[in-house]
């Protein structure tokens, strides 16, 4: 096992760099983030070209990389053209957009994998049917409608909720985004253990567990549901760092100071530090949830084994 982690991690380095050098290169051929600070004015040549000394953008794009990561290595991942460090956007962002993803999270593992596990152990039945009727329509609608909607109803006509999130971003303000966040993955998720529970059902091995006349609840715990969560894990490990990269789109209609935020307002106002920065960071995010996915495998199935 160790050594296989230690294989892994080796193996991370050449995808981190080869990740983050094409996020250099797509962010730097944006347009010139040195127009967008002048606003809708154009910028003398002397301003621009002080600007551009200032945050090196006058280097080729090579060095500009080689520079930045340099620098992230030593954990400065740049400044902001508004003169804030990027590492101070990333302290107040993450941390909201961490507590989001937890949420919905816990949404995709409660209700997805209940509701997979019901429906495949009822394949056929009319509550199949109704489940997956419902998430048909979930993964059908837009995000934004559904933040849309939800908002209308629940915080403006129902007042149950607030229609826009404190700074703070408590848990309890988060529950509303978080299931709206995680509405197209939890349906993935509810018809990912359906299938997968429906499949390994007619599994030797079940059969077995049931003709020792095990209880019930003891064979679809122990056995059927262990052996069917394996796709599904590999869904959601995956799924973590799209949540914390994607969440774009919920965060602007729940007004969440978040990654997706921050993000936003680096491309809006084309700031190639703070975009680089914060995709840097959801790279790493991305590394570590399947390293960890890929351990978890064994935890779910005694058969897997890591040399």
């Amino acid at each position: 096992m160790g050594r296989y982690v230690i294989r892994r991690l080796l193996q991370m380095i050449p995808v981190f760099i080869g990740a983050t050098l094409l996020i250099f290169l797509m962010v730097n051929v944006m347009g010139d983030p040195v127009a967008g600070l002048c606003g809708d004015r154009q910028c003398d040549p002397s301003t621009a070209a002080q600007l551009k000394r200032e945050f090196g953008l006058d280097k080729p794009v090579w060095q500009q990389y080689l520079t930045y990561m340099g620098n992230v290595f030593t954990g400065d991942f740049g400044t902001a053209f508004n003169g804030q460090k990027v590492t101070e956007l990333m302290s107040t962002a993450f941390p909201v957009t961490i507590r989001l993803t937890v949420v919905a999270i816990v949404f995709e593992v409660v209700i997805g994998i209940t509701l997979g596990v019901l429906t495949g152990l009822k394949r056929g039945r009319p509550i199949d049917t109704t489940v997956l009727l419902l998430t048909l329509v979930v993964i059908s609608v837009p995000t934004f409608v559904t933040g849309l909607l939800l908002q209308l109803l629940l915080g403006v006509e129902w007042g149950w909720i607030k229609p826009s999130v404190s700074p703070e971003a408590t848990f309890s303000e988060l529950i509303v985004p978080g299931l709206v966040l995680a509405s197209v993955s939890l349906a993935y998720v509810t018809r990912l253990t359906r299938t997968s529970i429906a499949e390994n059902r007619r599994s030797d091995y079940v059969r077995t567990a049931v003709a020792k006349g095990l209880p019930r609840h003891r064979v679809i715990i122990r056995h059927l549901l262990r052996n069917s969560l394996i796709p599904v894990v590999t869904f959601i490990g995956t799924d973590i760092g799209a949540l914390m990269g994607g969440a774009i789109v919920t965060e602007r209609i729940f007004n969440i100071h978040g990654v997706g935020y921050q993000l936003y307002q680096g491309i809006v106002r084309q700031n190639t530090q703070t975009v680089v920065g914060f995709v840097t960071v959801l790279v790493l995010v991305f590394l570590i949830a399947n390293l960890l996915v890929d351990l978890l495998y064994a935890v779910l199935d005694p058969r897997i084994r890591y040399a």
